[in-house]
């Protein structure tokens, strides 16, 4: 079974050294995963969201039961950036929320993160690990 991409960040984020974290990075390679870290390090791209805490109600069904994933849910969060959509504000953070509530807790915690730019926070991932795991990505300096 495919990891959910709070697996895979935890997983990276516990390795020992950045080879190993690299590996691991590259062995669950996708494009919601490098979507999803883009966001997080990219300078050039902002959320259009309220930062901080979230008000949503956590899906705690077990890994697997959830009713969505980020593998598919990726696509749709560029309405979450500035200047890539046209919703009104309380649509979009309607619609923010609404994502977070089908996902798996772990992977909604990873969004909250993101959408601050924080991962890092929390994991030990560094900008230049994802970068040398995905040197495909074009990063904004």
């Amino acid at each position: 079974m495919k990891l959910l991409i709070s697996e895979v960040i935890k997983k990276a984020s516990n390795a020992k050294t950045k080879t190993e974290k690299i590996q691991i990075l590259k062995e669950n390679n996708s494009q919601a995963l490098r979507s999803i870290l883009k966001w997080n390090y990219d300078p050039n791209i902002n959320s259009d969201l309220p930062e901080g805490e979230v008000p949503f109600t956590r899906n705690d069904a077990p890994i697997g039961t959830e009713h969505t994933v980020l593998e598919r849910e990726y696509r749709n969060l560029w309405r979450f950036i500035k200047g890539a959509n046209t919703l009104s504000r309380m649509k979009r953070e309607q619609l923010f929320i609404q994502l977070l509530e089908g996902l798996h807790e772990t992977e909604a915690d990873i969004i909250c993160l993101v959408k601050d730019g924080l991962l890092q926070s929390k994991f030990r991932i560094t900008h230049a690990v994802v970068k040398e795991a995905f040197p495909e990505i074009q990063w904004s300096e």
